[in-house]
């Protein structure tokens, strides 16, 4: 069992930067691949980015591509996603999600969800 916990989310300019956290529970985390997904209102959950559970491999959505980076530090149980020159259109609820095994884009693959954390971006 794994709770995840988001935090770091708000109102930023557009240009501007946010680091996310997402606080996990447990001492297998280094088992789980972890990602990072986001639901905009009237749009579907939609993938951000993905981690391994070694950090190794990281995945990105085009459209954060070059602008967002996931990381992890397991000694914290702990996953971030840094995100620099912020856009209106990345506004949304962002959640973090584990799943069992290797780290994945879909999210149905995924077993565990934090409650999400708002980031709203200001033109």
């Amino acid at each position: 069992q794994v709770q995840l916990v988001e935090s770091g989310g708000g109102l930023v300019q557009a240009g501007g930067s946010l680091r996310l956290s997402c606080a996990a529970s447990g001492r297998t985390f280094s088992t789980y691949g972890m990602g990072w997904f986001r639901q905009a209102p009237g749009k579907e959950r939609e993938f951000v980015a993905a981690i391994s559970g070694s950090g190794g491999r990281t995945y990105y959505a085009d459209s954060v591509k070059g602008r967002f980076t996931i990381s992890r530090d397991n000694a914290k149980n702990t996953v971030y996603l840094q995100m620099n020159s912020l856009k209106p259109e990345d506004t949304a609820v962002y959640y973090c999600a584990a799943v069992r095994g290797p780290s994945n884009f879909i999210a149905r693959a995924y077993d565990y969800w934090g409650q999400g954390t708002q980031v709203t971006v200001s033109s």
